[in-house]
């Protein structure tokens, strides 16, 4: 059996859209790219499982022809000063479509990016009332 081909699968999961791009090693190129609102109409669903099941067999059959037969996965939610630090619905199903593709997975990574220290927090001195 020959040498596996990787790439990286960066997943960004928010809770409006998964977006799904798959990159060389390096990740200096792109090989595949799809979203959750290429796949469908109503705006609504753009973030759902569904979407990003459709959106993650899409880049992994682009990504099969360029010849990558495994992927490290990177999973990425807004996260920063005010996004949320957990990723949206759509996380678990894109990676669980990437495998059934024929895809190994390697690595599955977190890489939500954490403030340390820097602007203010929005909501006021007294922080956001409920």
């Amino acid at each position: 059996m020959s040498e596996l081909r990787w790439g990286v699968a960066h997943i960004y999961a928010s809770y409006n859209d998964t977006i799904i791009h798959i990159t060389d090693i390096t990740g200096t190129e792109t090989l595949a790219m799809a979203s959750g609102g290429m796949m469908v109409k109503a705006d609504r669903l753009e973030s759902s499982p569904t979407a990003a099941m459709m959106a993650a067999k899409r880049a992994a059959e682009t990504a099969l022809e360029k010849g990558i037969d495994g992927v490290h996965v990177k999973v990425k939610a807004p996260g920063g000063q005010n996004g949320p630090h957990s990723p949206g619905p759509g996380a678990q199903a894109a990676i669980r479509a990437l495998s059934r593709m024929g895809l190994k997975i390697g690595i599955i990574e977190d890489v939500t990016p954490v403030p340390h220290g820097g602007c203010r927090k929005k909501g006021g001195k007294r922080g956001r009332r409920v």
